[in-house]
């Protein structure tokens, strides 16, 4: 009885410290939103914001459920192209469209998630990466639909209604809410019964069966939450670049980039994606800015020779080892299992 008690006194405490980060976070975006004028800054800030919701969702089925997936940017573009175009040709609101694009891509996600949970390691990767580029063909082809390579511009009609702002500062609350629902999202999935058994199907996925644990069911409910805020995530995009086209949507630039935000920050955490957003966005557009002119190409090896470096002092993520270092640093050890207590 006492040790589920200390278990849940951990749990709780592990909530509120947690909570507390968010809140932290929350609280200086939204200031950085309100004081700073810059718009360059500003959109490295909604940029920081949007790719950290966007790599969470991602490892919500890449991290806690262990499936690498390198085809998000399916549900990505799902989501941004659903929105526009009801915004467009039907006048519908972009909140609307994007429940409506974000319930799409779930719904797609399961169909292909579902039989393709079948398949481990690098094949279920395979696997989506070509879903997203039949998806970007399809598009292409479409063009009667999506007006194929020259992509779709979003219409300027500043209202909160049409999800348009003249201010960049609306945009980065907008991000900074969506960031703080995915984390709060992350954080009940991590403290709940779901998050135990993705953690098993992670670790060993027939052992876990062997358990008694519905691994397909769980895989399925992971892959399904990730789909549906990766394509809320599209339609921010779309309505904050006001134009997309099918190989900056689909692009396996983008599935690559979210899952490397979370391995650098530490997969599996709530915390990883979001630290290895805030690392790797900033990184990548001011080196654009800076060396992306006469200098081209410069940018990103100077972007690949850092994140070189920090992989290999940090090889299990930003948030796990600064996690293990504060550990030492306190002198906390790991507990000892209750039968080598009595040892010498």
């Amino acid at each position: 009885m006492s040790s589920v008690r200390s278990r849940s006194m951990l749990c709780s405490s592990i909530s509120v410290r947690s909570l507390g980060v968010l809140a932290a976070i929350a609280v200086v975006a939204a200031a950085l939103a309100f004081l700073v004028h810059d718009k360059f800054y500003l959109h490295v800030l909604i940029m920081m914001l949007l790719y950290a919701a966007a790599s969470s969702a991602w490892n919500i089925v890449g991290g806690y459920a262990g499936q690498l997936s390198l085809g998000h940017a399916a549900f990505f573009g799902i989501g941004a192209y659903t929105s526009t175009l009801l915004f467009k040709d039907l006048g519908f609101s972009p909140w609307v469209g994007m429940l409506i694009g974000a319930t799409l891509a779930a719904v797609v996600a399961g169909a292909i998630g579902y039989p393709s949970f079948r398949l481990r390691g690098p094949f279920f990767t395979l696997v989506t990466i070509a879903f997203a580029e039949v998806l970007r063909i399809v598009t292409l082809y479409a063009h009667d639909l999506t007006q194929g390579s020259m992509g779709i511009s979003v219409p300027f009609r500043p209202a909160l209604r049409n999800f348009v702002f003249r201010g960049l500062s609306n945009y980065a609350y907008v991000a900074l809410a969506f960031l703080v629902i995915t984390v709060l999202v992350s954080l009940w999935i991590e403290n709940s019964r779901l998050g135990y058994y993705l953690a098993a199907l992670r670790e060993d996925e027939d052992a876990a069966h062997a358990l008694g644990i519905n691994t397909t069911r769980y895989k399925l409910v992971a892959v399904l939450v990730s789909a549906f805020f990766t394509a809320m995530a599209g339609t921010f995009y779309a309505q904050y670049i006001f134009f997309i086209e099918p190989f900056a949507t689909f692009s396996l630039d983008f599935s690559v980039l979210l899952a490397m935000m979370a391995i650098i920050g530490g997969i599996g955490t709530v915390w990883g994606p979001v630290a290895g957003a805030f690392l790797v966005t900033p990184l990548q557009e001011v080196l654009r800015a800076k060396l992306g002119g006469e200098l081209q190409g410069l940018d990103l090896v100077v972007y690949g020779a850092v994140l070189i470096v920090v992989v290999i002092l940090l090889p299990q993520g930003i948030v796990p080892s600064i996690a293990a270092w504060g550990k030492r640093a306190f002198g906390q050890r790991e507990p000892r299992p209750a039968s080598l207590k009595g040892d010498p």
